[in-house]
């Protein structure tokens, strides 16, 4: 028994760090480039539920159509998760977010009011003009390494 302990002991020792590492890579912001035909985005996304379970879609084909003109919108192949998230969201320009109850993602180029069940996905880097043109707008998502 008293053989066995301290092998069990350093076993668990060298097993934690990997641990660790493990939780850390899964807490790391995620990058995803947009591709459409005249712009090319990116996106750091926000660390949770709804991003990771948006990440598991890509990469996605869809074509954006105008919103009030405030966004660019398209529905997703399935709705996402939205465990833990905020009931209420106020969106900034350059924020993707998902709407809920519509299940539809949501690229802003400009602020707009608090919305329930507006979800932040992540920030959009780059120039927002091409969000801005009248339109549809085709583009691909897809997970950067």
């Amino acid at each position: 028994m008293t053989r066995i302990l301290p092998g069990l002991l350093s076993a668990a020792v060298a097993w934690l760090p990997m641990v660790a590492l493990d939780a850390a890579a899964q807490a790391a912001p995620q990058r995803v480039r947009l591709v459409g035909t005249d712009a090319v985005l990116t996106a750091t996304l926000d660390v949770s539920p709804s991003a990771s379970d948006f990440v598991s879609l890509l990469p996605l084909e869809l074509t954006l159509e105008d919103y009030a003109a405030t966004e660019k919108i398209a529905y997703l192949p399935r709705k996402l998760t939205t465990s833990g998230a905020p009931e209420v969201t106020r969106p900034q320009a350059g924020d993707l977010a998902y709407y809920a109850p519509w299940g539809n993602l949501a690229l802003f180029h400009r602020g707009a009011a608090p919305a329930r069940g507006l979800i932040r996905l992540g920030r959009l880097e780059g120039d927002l003009a091409p969000l801005r043109r009248p339109g549809p707008m085709r583009l691909r998502i897809e997970r950067l390494p």
